[in-house]
């Protein structure tokens, strides 16, 4: 699969992309990758360019259309805008004008075209988010696939706070879900999947005053990026030894959110590394008590045939 940078102006950020599965987040930002500093021009992915970029696994083309089509009713539905300091002027709009699908010619392809108020979202950017396209959509779930865009907007800081309205907010999180729900759905997924790609991420609560200490915001810190931090051109190879180091060294791991967390990244079943792990620690045990024995039965021997023991 091709790498691509994604980047665009920071306050694409700022919209959740409600009801959006982590497919449909692929392709939106598979498709903004390539939409950047092209203007207003109509741009063409055809199915094949779409799929490698985005990471896409099924391959009937009916699947993909309908995909494809899910994501832009989803966009349609999502209101950008701006407004002024004093919320006096606003203005709303939608990112794309044209979107259409052509399955049925020769190579099926997909035409996109930014609505001229959405250019300043990714045409001459003065500030930028910026990442790799690849980290982006090997991602599981889709509220660790949220917070690595907003944490990106942060990188060369390495320290993100959101109010735990803008966090729900953000993250499209369920109003139903109580603190326990958000602890195992939401920043249990967000702490095994990010590890790997911000080197020494913690994650704390703050507490509110009142009955409960109710959980009023959330802070993440890590080890800031270089501003001209490579992106795109790294290996798999290293890029999974980066991965593999981060998760080795974060403290804030326990030793089977470690192990999911290598899992993950190495696309393995939830579960792989763990019955690894536990079975050579069985055979290294099992060693241990063999030589133990040995060393044992050596001494016994010993004390046989020496008539001053």
């Amino acid at each position: 699969m091709s790498n691509e940078l994604v980047k665009y102006q920071p306050e694409l950020n700022t919209i959740p992309l409600r009801k959006f599965s982590p497919i449909e987040m692929n392709l939106f930002f598979s498709i903004v990758s390539r939409m950047r500093d092209k203007g207003d021009k109509t741009v063409r992915f055809t199915f094949d360019q779409l799929k490698d970029l985005s990471g896409y696994k099924p391959t009937a083309n009916n699947r993909f259309i309908d995909d494809i089509q899910r994501t832009y009713e989803h966009l349609m539905s999502l209101h950008f805008g701006r407004r002024s300091k004093n919320g006096l002027d606003r203005e709303m709009f939608v990112m794309f004008t044209k979107f259409k699908i052509n399955g049925n010619a020769d190579i099926p392809y997909v035409d996109v075209e930014v609505y001229k108020d959405a250019l300043p979202l990714l045409n001459d950017l003065e500030s930028w988010v910026r990442y790799a396209l690849t980290e982006f959509r090997d991602l599981k779930s889709s509220y660790a696939k949220t917070m690595f865009r907003l944490l990106k907007g942060f990188r060369t800081t390495g320290y993100a706070y959101f109010s735990k309205t803008d966090f729900n907010e953000l993250l499209d999180v369920p109003e139903s879900y109580k603190q326990g729900n958000i602890d195992q759905k939401v920043i249990k997924p967000i702490k095994e999947e990010l590890t790997p790609l911000f080197r020494g991420l913690t994650i704390r609560k703050k507490y509110g005053k009142g009955r409960g200490k109710p959980v009023i915001g959330y802070t993440f810190a890590w080890k800031p990026e270089r501003k001209d931090a490579e992106d795109v051109r790294v290996s798999e190879q290293q890029r999974l030894k980066d991965q593999l180091f981060n998760i080795e060294h974060n403290g804030e791991l326990s030793e089977s959110e470690k192990w999911r967390a290598i899992d993950k990244v190495k696309g393995l079943a939830l579960g792989t590394t763990e019955k690894r792990t536990l079975a050579e620690r069985q055979v290294k045990h099992d060693n241990e008590i063999r030589e133990q024995a040995k060393r044992e039965l050596l001494a016994e021997l010993r004390k046989g045939f020496d008539p001053n023991v």
